[in-house]
Order: structure tokens, then C-alpha cells, then sequence
């Protein structure tokens, strides 16, 4: 798990810089210990050869000799107060040694060349740090002590040891390789936590994803408890997903078998029909059949049509021929259409005309198209003796057009997706589950607004509110956001090519509504 993806990369960036940056500043605090350590002896020593300076100019009085300084030399290493902290060596001007504070002779052997250094440097002193004869580390500063003269009267010789301060030194730097260690492991541990809260649901997720592409919208991601985070966010937008997927190909599927439904119900009474006929029949049943065809074939020719259309507005190829229409006029010519259907299922249509609306801007064709599919679904779902009721009227610049019916109504949790493309309230009933999303997306195309009330039992009333050519004159950014002049020069090279047998349904279609 943690060796690939998002854990190998957080291991190489997080984990590498992090140990880099520890090992850098270990090392810096080492070097940075270390020096201030030596410094400090350093300057304490440096301390005493001052001190050693003022015990020999407040002794000498006059001019010293060589007997002086050996003797005051001696008297000042038998009086030493830190003869354990450190050494005190009193060299003559010849280079012997004279006394020590530890009371042995010295190593002969041991080169001084802190000693050699002082002899030449111009302030009498001379500084050495290295490893003595025995291996123990050391650190030594000589003071060279001249009589006015300028001669070398002798010198006095200071040795500490560093075993001490090393020790020291390697105790601190230990502990900060430790502490680095354990913010180290502290680090991966919290990472590894971090991670597993991260990578586990991250795959589920995409396993989830793989399943659900696969066509499995049943699956679901166990989201994280008591998580309120992005990938708690993230997994019930999945699941919501799936769901949505689920709902939507069993909608489609739902869609498929009513169209199907819907096409082979009209084509089998064609068909019956036109055997019975090529059979022969009397006049009477002739002009039944044709009449049953005529029908059947209009009806055939509006699901074409309501297909068609919605496959347009599902890929942006809706075209609009805007024009000034009046909007009572066109309302009209509707409602006459379905006079005779009111009469033939005994139900009672109810239009108040209002002459004195504004005009809109619209397709005349597309908004008797959005007037007929309401219409259609208020007798649909409306029984015999019930009302339907048409009525328009101004408001704040829209045109608000009105159709209500005292049919059986929209239960509450299908209201809000009844506009949705495939969707069905009632399975039962006949219809694509189309007709009110091709209506919404028709009234968005005239920037107006489809609303839709309801309860069960008592009846639907759906809106449609257009704006006004006033409203829109007053308002020039709305017509800036679409095509409102229709140009008649556009390219029409993404339309299917009109064949001489599309000509030929269209001369029978045509011919078939005048018989009628």
C-alpha cells in the first residue's frame, strides 16, 4: 500500500525533505555546540593567562629576573584554586619545565606547539588543540613572560582536558539524533494514519467508480463515520451519483419501453387496418380504416416529432424562428384545437380570452407546442366531468399563461422531477416522459419560466411566463445573451440531407390533413 501512487510520493516529499532538514540542522547544532564549547574553554583559559599577568606585574615591583619568575611562577601553580579542572605547566626561558601543578614531570616526548608558537607570536601566546601522547585529547595556551627588555624570562603553561566537554558535546548531540528520530517516527506514524484515511477511501472510490462504469449503480462506498471532511463529501457524492445514474437508466429503460410502446400501438392498427382494406370493404369501413390511419399517423408523426425535437435541445441544435406574436391569438388557435376532444371525453374546457395582452417575442411553432403538450397532459390526467381551465394576464412584464385541470394531481415527491427528461409519475399512463422537459427547455429558450403547483386529488396548475417585446426593449441584455434575429444565410451544413423520399412523406403527410 505504501510503496506506490500517492504513498510513495508523500514518502519521498514529505519523509525525504523532512529527514534532510533534520539532518541539516543536527549537523548545524553539532558544529554550532561544538565551537561555542571550545570557545568557552578557550576564553576561560585566556581568562587565566590575564590573571597570570597581573599576579607577575603586582609581584615583580622592579625589573624581574629568571629566579623571580621560577619563584613566583612555583608559588603561583602551589596556589592555584582549580589545579583539578586544569594543568599548569612553568617553563624556563630554556624550554624546561620547572613545576606542574599535578606534582609529576611531564611527558618529555609531547611536542608543545602552542609553546613554539608563543616564542614567536607578537603577543606573547600561542594556542594548540590535539590529542596528547596518552590519546587523550587536549587543550593548551602558553604565555610567554619577557622582561622590559624583551627577554624571556620563562613561560607558563596552560593544559585542559577536552574528554570532558567532548563528552558533554556528544551527550547533547545524541540527544538531538533522538529527538530527531522520535519527530521522525512521530511524522511516519501520523503520515501512515493520515494516508490510510486518505488512500483506503480514495480506492474505494475507485473501485465504486469501476463498478459503477461497468454498469453496477447498485454499489455504494461505506462512508466514514463521524467524518465531516472532503472525503466524506466526496463518497456520498458518489453514492448520490450512483443513485442518480440507477434512477436515470431506469428511467431510460422506462422511456424505451413506453416509446416502443407508444410506436407500436399506432403502427399495428395501420397495419390491421390496411390489410383490412387491401382485403376490400364496404364504404363505411373504408372511411373508418382511413380515419384510424389519418389518426394513428398524426399520432406516430407527434412522438417522431416530440423525439426529434428533444434530441435538438439535448445537443444545442434548437432552432428559433423569433418573430412578434400575439400571444392571445396563438393561445386561441390552441385551445379551439382541443375543443372537440373536451366534447368526445365529456369534460369541460374553460378559456378567458384577454385581447389586451402585450405581444411576446417568439417561435410560433415551438410555444403551440409547449401549449399543446400541457393541454395534452391536463385531459391525459383529468376524468370525465372534470375542468380545464385556460387563462393568461400581465405581470411585471411577463405574460403569464395559466393552465390548471381538476384531474388526479402530482403526488409532493414526483413534483419536482416531472420536468425531468424520461421521468414518468405514472407508468401507467401513455406518454414518453418528455413532453414537460422538452417544454421547459423550450420556455428557457424565450428566456421565460415554467412553474408547476399541485395536490393529489385536487388537481395541477402549470405557468408559463414569457416575457414581454416591452419588457424586452427594456432590457437589451437578455436578447444580447441569444439569437433573436434569425438569419436566414446561416450554414445548414450540420443538417441531414433532405432526400426525394423524404419529399415524398412529406407530399403524403400534407395530402392526408387536407383529405381530412
Amino acid at each position: 500500500m505504501f510503496l506506490k501512487g500517492v504513498s510513495r510520493r508523500w514518502l519521498i516529499n514529505s519523509i525525504g525533505i523532512t529527514l534532510i532538514i533534520l539532518i541539516v540542522f543536527i549537523t548545524a547544532m553539532s558544529f554550532t555546540i561544538q565551537s561555542y564549547t571550545y570557545n568557552s574553554i578557550n576564553q576561560v583559559l585566556t581568562g587565566r593567562v590575564n590573571e597570570l599577568l597581573n599576579v607577575f606585574s603586582s609581584t615583580a615591583g622592579g625589573a624581574m629576573t629568571p629566579s623571580d619568575f621560577a619563584a613566583t611562577s612555583r608559588d603561583y601553580i602551589e596556589n592555584f584554586p582549580d589545579k583539578n579542572q586544569m594543568e599548569i605547566m612553568s617553563i624556563s626561558r630554556r624550554g624546561e619545565v620547572l613545576a606542574t601543578s599535578t606534582g609529576f614531570a611531564p611527558d618529555r616526548g609531547q611536542s608543545m606547539p602552542d609553546y613554539q608558537a608563543a616564542l614567536q607570536s607578537a603577543d606573547n601566546a600561542g594556542y594548540w588543540s590535539g590529542f596528547l601522547g596518552t590519546g587523550e585529547k587536549a587543550m593548551a595556551i602558553t604565555r610567554v613572560v619577557r622582561d622590559d627588555d624583551g627577554n624571556v624570562l620563562g613561560s607558563l603553561r596552560y593544559i585542559v582536558s577536552m574528554e570532558r566537554a567532548d563528552r558533554q558535546i556528544f551527550i547533547i548531540i545524541t540527544s538531538l539524533i533522538l529527538a530527531g528520530l522520535f519527530i521522525m517516527l512521530v511524522i511516519i506514524l501520523s503520515g501512515i494514519y493520515f494516508l490510510r484515511s486518505i488512500v483506503v477511501p480514495i480506492r474505494q472510490v475507485s473501485d465504486t467508480a469501476r463498478q459503477i462504469a461497468h454498469g453496477d449503480f447498485d454499489v455504494r462506498i461505506e462512508s466514514p463515520r463521524n467524518r465531516g471532511d472532503e472525503i466524506a463529501q466526496l463518497c456520498e457524492s458518489i453514492n448520490d451519483m450512483a443513485g442518480e445514474l440507477g434512477a436515470s437508466e431506469q428511467m431510460k429503460n422506462d422511456f424505451i419501453s413506453s416509446v416502443s410502446h407508444e410506436l407500436r400501438t399506432p403502427l399495428t392498427s395501420i397495419k390491421g387496418w390496411a390489410e383490412t382494406l387491401r382485403e376490400g370493404a364496404d364504404t363505411s369501413t373504408s372511411e373508418r380504416g382511413m380515419n384510424v390511419i389519418i389518426r394513428e399517423s398524426e399520432r406516430l408523426s407527434g412522438i417522431v416529432e416530440e423525439l426529434l425535437d428533444f434530441s435538438k435541445l439535448q445537443s444545442g441544435r434548437m432552432k428559433l424562428s423569433l418573430r412578434d406574436l400575439d400571444i392571445s391569438s396563438e393561445l386561441g388557435d390552441v385551445v379551439y384545437m382541443f375543443t372537440e376532444r373536451a366534447y368526445s371525453e365529456h369534460k369541460d374546457l374553460s378559456y378567458r380570452d384577454n385581447p389586451d395582452l402585450p405581444h411576446v417575442m417568439g417561435d410560433s411553432d415551438k410555444l403551440r407546442q409547449v401549449f399543446i403538450n400541457i393541454m395534452d397532459n391536463a385531459f391525459k390526467y383529468s376524468g370525465t366531468g372534470s375542468t380545464v381551465s385556460i387563462e393568461a394576464a400581465e405581470k411585471d412584464g411577463f405574460i403569464d399563461v395559466s393552465i390548471s385541470d381538476t384531474g388526479c394531481g402530482i403526488p409532493e415527491e414526483h413534483l419536482q422531477n416531472v420536468t425531468k427528461k424520461f421521468y414518468k409519475a405514472n407508468q401507467l399512463a401513455r406518454g414518453s416522459g418528455i413532453g414537460l422537459a422538452v417544454v421547459d427547455e423550450i420556455v428557457s429558450l424565450h428566456h421565460g419560466r415554467l412553474s408547476i403547483s399541485s395536490e393529489e386529488g385536487n388537481g395541477t396548475t402549470v405557468t408559463v411566463s414569457l416575457p414581454s417585446v416591452k419588457y424586452l426593449e427594456a432590457h437589451p441584455e437578455i436578447k444580447q445573451e441569444s439569437s433573436f434575429e434569425h438569419k436566414l444565410n446561416e450554414d445548414t451544413s450540420e443538417f441531414p440531407k433532405i432526400t426525394d423520399e423524404d419529399l415524398e412523406k412529406t407530399k403524403l403527410f400534407d395530402k392526408i390533413k387536407l383529405d381530412e
